[in-house]
């Protein structure tokens, strides 16, 4: 069941401020998408989608307006924060933003009127449940024995910062 979220003014402001940079992205040569990173009713930063622009094909709207709030705040993490977006976040950006500590996340767009402009992620998603000898892209295990080392130093630091 679906929770019932009162949508303010506010609110509105700033989804239209996301909206604003996808459309300024669309005329500067980026990607559609846009989004803000909202703290204690302020944007801490906002940015657009800049893949073509950078080369860069994990600088997707949501991930370059974390970059820019963690650089802001000086933080890793944006616990508190809240994040409207001109579209639901793809799989990238979702889990980004789920690793970022996001409270709360608004999106104008739908991934189906995504994928309705050939900007599609069920294919990512699909991967996800296939089993590794059975994915696109292969996925070969090895040297786990020697890998693991690394774990176990981490574990043992006791001066480690967690995240």
């Amino acid at each position: 069941m679906e929770k019932n979220y009162n949508v303010t003014e506010q609110d509105k402001v700033f989804m239209r401020e996301a909206i604003r940079l996808a459309n300024e992205s669309c005329e500067n040569g980026g990607g559609p998408f846009g989004a803000v990173i909202v703290k204690d009713g302020e944007i801490v930063a906002g940015a657009s989608n800049s893949v073509t622009i950078d080369n860069d094909p994990t600088a997707h709207a949501e991930v370059n307006a974390i970059r820019k709030a963690c650089k802001k705040l000086g933080t890793f993490d944006l616990t508190g924060c809240v994040v409207y977006t001109s579209c639901e976040p793809c799989p990238l950006c979702l889990g980004a933003l789920y690793w970022a500590h996001i409270k709360k996340i608004y999106y104008g767009n739908s991934k189906k009127d995504a994928a309705d402009i050939d900007f599609a992620d069920d294919f990512i998603y699909a991967e996800l449940a296939k089993p590794y000898h059975l994915r696109n892209i292969p996925m070969i295990h090895i040297l786990s024995d020697e890998a693991i080392s690394t774990f176990k130093k981490w574990t043992a630091k006791s001066d480690k910062t967690e995240y």
